[in-house]
């Protein structure tokens, strides 16, 4: 249910993050019955999941060893079929070139770290509220 009103479908969110504390998080914030988080560690692991499920939206982290969220959100994009998925970028970066590269790559959004549990919920769940998808 999203702010008292129960959604159609079970809706997926991939969240990203080489950081496992952020991971572990991510779960503990989102106990809405509404909404199914799939994480994973590297951009590897998201790509191998994303074939699997499609996401309604996804959040990565920018910064991650290998592949990058840049380079990451680029391998997603570059396939028609997850074109449309939203896509927003974290980071405890508050640096305005990351930002930029975001929004000049076509990311739907930034957010800062650190968030709190409910701040994260909150955001997630308007993110979910924003970005419809069918």
């Amino acid at each position: 249910m999203v702010q008292g009103k129960p959604l159609k479908h079970r809706r997926t969110i991939l969240f990203i993050d080489d950081e496992s504390a952020w991971l572990e998080a991510i779960q503990l914030a989102v106990t809405d019955k509404s909404v199914k988080i799939m994480t994973a560690a590297s951009g590897e692991e998201a790509l191998q999941k994303i074939h699997r499920r499609k996401p309604d939206l996804i959040l990565s982290d920018v910064r991650m060893p290998f592949m990058n969220g840049f380079d990451l959100f680029e391998k997603i994009r570059s396939n028609p079929q997850y074109r449309a998925v939203p896509y927003v970028f974290m980071s405890s970066i508050d640096d305005f070139d990351a930002k930029h590269t975001a929004k000049k790559l076509g990311a739907d959004g930034y957010i800062e770290k650190p968030y709190d549990l409910e701040g994260i919920k909150r955001v997630l769940l308007e993110l979910l509220l924003r970005f419809k998808t069918t």
